[in-house]
């Protein structure tokens, strides 16, 4: 099969992974290696958002971390450009490549729960739900994505907002270790005590780092919790959304509540607050008492559920296979301008699969110093989505023209932070040093030390010749 390499890194505008080479390859992988011409190819090369086109010229589905060592050394050695896949959601793309090597970790779904140690191991293909599962059989569980088919890898290496994030942090608070293949293709342990460098990296900007084979994660006793949704008008959103403000404001650790303007499966447009008590249901009720008194709600859904369910709760509005195109940045206020700005445009909103949400971070999150993770924006509260979606290629740039339009009305009531996992395509170099804010010049020096090729660069790239 032949192949266009990735002429920045050729000194030939074209060249070829010959038949032998593949060949040879097979005989030292144990999982399945899938060109554009074999069954599963086409299933294998798509992911969550149906936006992300593209073709590897192998897909190399790895079993194990062997497999993953000798999927980088192939590439390397052939100057082969390379894209890694966890879970698959990647909204940005990031994960699939055009003509090079995808490293498809999507059938390591090894999860191992230590419930003494309250501590799990889990490989890169396991996704969010069924983390939960497992580990909720013995009443545990660590901060995770609230849309159930989220894959860990992504999630925990850019950061991790969860409903859990007030009492425990971001997913990357509670990594504990990680096994990473770097590029020079050795796999190394990264820890505090380990090669404490490399981790630090990892935890908010380690994509650029390299392919982790195993995480193991910090647990914490989680039993059933309060939550669910009120949902109001969205000709209430302005009134909604100042309450919001000020109920967040003094939020204990164990609530956390995320404010979205979204469209119900029955085609209403609506304003609702998404809330999770994590504790004694008593003292939730008591808690989440204003949000249920606020107004003349057209739903009230709050009530005792089990952790599971609650971190399934959003999983339909955002299916597979929708073309999904998303703007971001943090705050830490909710200025009246912001408000009246998000309450105009979203009238507007072409597609009625598309909503806007206010992420709310407090507590352990902010507790943990700016510089201690690679992970920056610590000082801000909000993370500010514009989550486009639709079903019909044929409304693309429509709806891509709006979310532009809708992102450069808010952004000046907005921060120059950015959640890195929001990032889009390409959003060029200026968001991504916003993302990682005082701590890119660290992260840069890794980067030469750990990737000085910029082999792995098909990502919300650190580039180590700039």
């Amino acid at each position: 099969m032949t192949v266009q390499t990735d002429r920045a890194r050729s000194t030939a505008a074209t060249a070829a992974i010959r038949e032998t080479d593949v060949e040879a390859f097979k005989s030292r992988f144990r999982g399945p290696l899938l060109g554009p011409n074999d069954d599963g190819y086409e299933r294998a090369r798509r992911v969550w958002n149906g936006m992300i086109d593209r073709r590897p010229a192998l897909i190399a589905r790895c079993a194990g971390a062997a497999d993953v060592r000798a999927a980088v050394n192939f590439a390397r050695e052939r100057q082969l450009r390379v894209s890694v896949r966890g879970g698959g959601h990647s909204v940005a793309g990031k994960a699939v490549c055009d003509g090079g090597v995808m490293i498809d970790l999507s059938l390591m779904k090894s999860i191992r729960v230590d419930s003494s140690a309250r501590t799990a191991r889990v490989e890169p293909g396991v996704l969010w739900g069924e983390f939960d599962r497992e580990t909720q059989a013995f009443g545990l569980a660590t901060p995770g994505g609230l849309v159930s088919t989220t894959g860990i890898a992504g999630l925990a290496l850019g950061g991790g907002q969860s409903l859990l994030t007030g009492m425990y942090g971001l997913t990357l608070d509670n990594l504990i270790s990680a096994d990473v293949v770097t590029a020079d293709g050795t796999l190394l342990r990264a820890s505090s005590t380990e090669n404490a460098d490399l981790f630090w990296a990892l935890r908010g900007a380690g994509a650029n780092f390299g392919v982790v084979t195993s995480f193991e994660f910090r647990l914490h006793p989680v039993d059933a919790v309060l939550g669910g949704m009120v949902i109001h008008p969205l000709d209430r959103a302005g009134d909604v959304l100042r309450f919001y403000r000020e109920f967040t404001a003094t939020e204990p650790d164990a609530l956390t509540s995320y404010a979205a303007l979204l469209t119900t499966a029955e085609g209403h447009p609506v304003v609702a607050i998404v809330t999770c008590y994590v504790g004694d249901p008593s003292d939730g009720e008591r808690v989440v008492a204003p949000i249920r008194r606020f107004g003349t709600p057209i739903a009230d859904l709050i009530g005792p559920t089990t952790y599971v369910a609650m971190q399934s709760l959003l999983g339909p509005a955002y299916p597979a296979g929708r073309l999904n195109y998303w703007k971001s940045s943090m705050t830490n206020e909710i200025p009246d301008e912001l408000i009246d700005t998000l309450s105009d445009h979203i009238k507007r909103v072409p597609s009625p699969f598309t909503s806007t949400v206010l992420a709310e971070c407090h507590g352990a999150y902010s507790r943990v110093g700016k510089s201690d993770t690679a992970y920056w924006p610590r000082d801000e509260r909000y993370d500010l989505v514009i989550i486009s979606s639709w079903a019909n290629p044929s409304e693309t740039d429509q709806n891509i023209a709006w979310t532009r339009s809708f992102f450069d009305a808010i952004d000046p009531y907005l921060s120059r932070s950015v959640y890195v996992n929001d990032l889009g395509d390409d959003e060029g170099r200026d968001r991504i040093r916003a993302a990682y804010g005082g701590n890119y010049d660290r992260l840069l020096t890794l980067k030469r030390k750990y990737d000085p090729t910029n082999f792995f660069r098909i990502n919300q790239n650190i580039d180590p010749s700039v």
